[in-house]
């Protein structure tokens, strides 16, 4: 089956790509001896791309997921949101079957009635690092209080700089990468300092995953978007646009060369509605327009209307107006990888050719 024969639209992989980009994480996290990598699965959500990640403990955003990869031999699993009292309930029947799940609080009540479980599943205190979505201050006095409820199913902390995607170059990063770094240590260290144990200090985005000067006092990292890649990220510098491994395939469905623009069957679902780059250098619009190899033959050919079935490309004006006919295929590289991807329910897999390799599904819901 090649590109031709394709239901449009559909995600396209490059498996090389892919291989390329977890190498690049892996000897970034090799010069910071002592911190495992725990990849965060929540972008790719996929069996086959946690396999060639090559870790066995991971994290993941759901229930599904966690469900989804422990039927498939994966045990030491993170649930890296604050759990609650009906997804607690729903953790319990996957450690009693051998998993390992660990869950994540920031509450005391939670804390207490995850304490109270027959089994207490080991569980992560929350540190806001910056980003102002969940968790506590590091100076947070409830921490403390956290920890005491928790007991001896206290197994740490955690915090996600997402807010490290407000920076734009190196230098930033690992200003961000310290921030996150000392905010999680210091509560590891408060809560050691009151007689509680904190093995697991946990923190990670892909950003400050590659660019931390270094990482003293954290045990574990969690990148995740790092896998794919995406416009976004090529824009903060985390990779280059080269080392974008997902891309959608769509079928020219109009020609408007008296607007030089194009109409394609790849909407707002099927590239999602994320605006990231909109706050970047380089605006993408809903996604920059390739060419079938994934090359950019069309210049700055940018995707600028998303309808939920419909995107409306205005094709670059230094450029002749495409020779692409009605039918014929493009691809899109996406803003948001995880967001686009959330559409889907496989991956066509390409090892560089037009030829698809292999077939991979991926685990959608909660």
């Amino acid at each position: 089956m090649n590109l031709s024969q394709l239901p449009t639209p559909c995600l396209l992989l490059e498996r090389g790509i892919l291989i390329r980009n977890l190498a690049t994480m892996r000897d970034a996290i090799a010069r910071h001896p002592g911190v495992a990598l725990r990849p965060h699965m929540k972008t790719a959500k996929s069996v086959e791309v946690a396999l060639l990640a090559g870790e066995r403990c991971i994290t993941v955003s759901t229930l599904a997921e966690a469900a989804h990869f422990a039927a498939h031999g994966f045990s030491d699993i993170l649930y890296a949101a604050c759990v609650t009292p009906e997804k607690l309930a729903a953790v319990a029947p996957l450690n009693a079957a051998g998993a390992a799940v660990i869950v994540v609080t920031d509450d005391p009540g939670m804390a207490a009635k995850i304490a109270a479980e027959p089994a207490p599943p080991r569980t992560l205190i929350e540190i806001d690092c910056g980003e102002g979505r969940s968790g506590l201050a590091p100076d947070d006095p409830t921490l403390l209080d956290i920890g005491a409820r928790l007991g001896s199913s206290l197994a740490g902390v955690m915090t996600h700089a997402g807010h490290s995607y407000a920076g734009r170059s190196a230098a930033d990063m690992r200003a961000i990468a310290e921030v996150e770094r000392n905010a999680v240590v210091t509560a590891a260290n408060r809560l050691r300092a009151a007689g509680m144990a904190a093995p697991i200090v946990s923190m990670g985005s892909s950003p400050t995953a590659l660019h931390a000067a270094h990482l003293d006092g954290i045990s574990e990292i969690r990148p995740g978007v790092y896998m794919f890649g995406d416009l976004f990220q090529a824009e903060i510098g985390t990779h280059s646009l080269d080392d974008i491994a997902v891309t959608v395939l769509a079928s020219v469905i109009g020609r408007r060369p008296d607007r030089h623009g194009l109409v394609l069957d790849a909407g707002g679902l099927a590239l999602s509605k994320d605006r990231s780059t909109e706050a970047a250098p380089k605006d993408y619009g809903f996604g920059l327009v390739l060419d079938t190899a994934g090359r950019r033959s069309f210049g700055d050919t940018i995707v600028r209307r998303a309808y939920q079935e419909h995107g409306v490309v205005a094709c670059d004006p230094a450029l002749p107006f495409p020779d692409v006919p009605i039918g014929g295929r493009v691809r899109i590289a996406p803003n948001h990888v995880c967001m686009t991807a959330a559409a889907y329910d496989r991956y066509y897999v390409l090892d560089g050719g037009d030829t698809v390799a292999d077939v991979w599904t991926r685990v959608n819901g909660w």
